[in-house]
């Protein structure tokens, strides 16, 4: 819909009436294979620094703007110094079967006047790869995003990291252009690939997601029945290399 003031000049939809959002909840939020709990250090840094460290290479660090971490202790220092506040807000993903801590994710640059709020810090462990309880971690807090109110909700990952930006259209996201030169992160440049969801595209992306995540969609092997990216070809998602 195109708006124009009395100008003839074309301006964005008037939503100075909008209601502004909350602030995420800290309260956890449950799914049929997961919990996201605030974090907790006495609670979950042993078992995030253990399931961390089944990864012996240092492989999935190497894009994040911390880490490795080889003692407990240090790990536990930068949980404290980093992942207690209210921006990032930071969430342990834990296993519904094992009730241990297998991943962690946050909210962050949370801005409720515009209604914006981003996904990050996202650092899932071995136990929760290509399984589906990643894909409902990740439905859970865009849940709970758009259901307080946001209308954008945001991706942003180093341009050189592929699986993150796989992940991130897989789920759903737009790919909408890559900062140059944006960051220096570990003593490197970083260009940083910006995706999102839209408040108008969460209905059919929910659909989707609980479609997906059915335990019907899921053979007694635990083969998927159907992709998720054949339940939201139908959605209009910009892709990385598209014109």
């Amino acid at each position: 819909m195109v708006f124009s003031n009395q100008l003839g000049q074309r301006i964005g939809e008037d939503l100075s009436a909008r209601e502004v959002p909350l602030l995420p909840s800290r309260e956890p939020m449950v799914g049929n294979l997961c919990k996201l709990e605030a974090i907790d250090v006495g609670l979950h840094s042993s078992d995030l620094f253990d399931v961390f460290s089944l990864d012996l290479e240092g492989r999935d660090w190497t894009y994040m703007s911390h880490g490795p971490f080889s003692r407990l202790s240090d790990f536990q220092a930068w949980m404290k110094g980093y992942c207690l506040s209210k921006d990032p807000l930071f969430y342990a993903v834990v296993d519904g079967e094992t009730g241990r801590a297998v991943g962690m994710a946050s909210y962050l640059r949370i801005n409720p006047q515009s209604g914006s709020i981003e996904v990050g810090s996202i650092h899932f462990s071995q136990l929760m790869k290509v399984k589906p309880i990643a894909t409902e971690a990740m439905y859970l807090m865009m849940k709970r995003a758009f259901e307080a109110g946001y209308r954008r909700y945001e991706w942003k990952c180093n341009a050189f990291n592929v699986p993150s930006c796989r992940a991130a259209e897989r789920l759903g996201f737009s790919y909408e252009g890559t900062f140059r030169n944006h960051m220096i992160v570990k003593g490197r440049n970083r260009d940083t690939a910006w995706f999102s969801i839209l408040e108008e595209e969460w209905p059919p992306l929910r659909d989707a997601f609980e479609t997906w995540l059915s335990p019907s969609n899921f053979s007694e092997t635990g083969q998927q029945r159907k992709r998720l990216s054949a339940l939201t070809k139908s959605i209009p998602v910009n892709r990385m290399g598209e014109e």
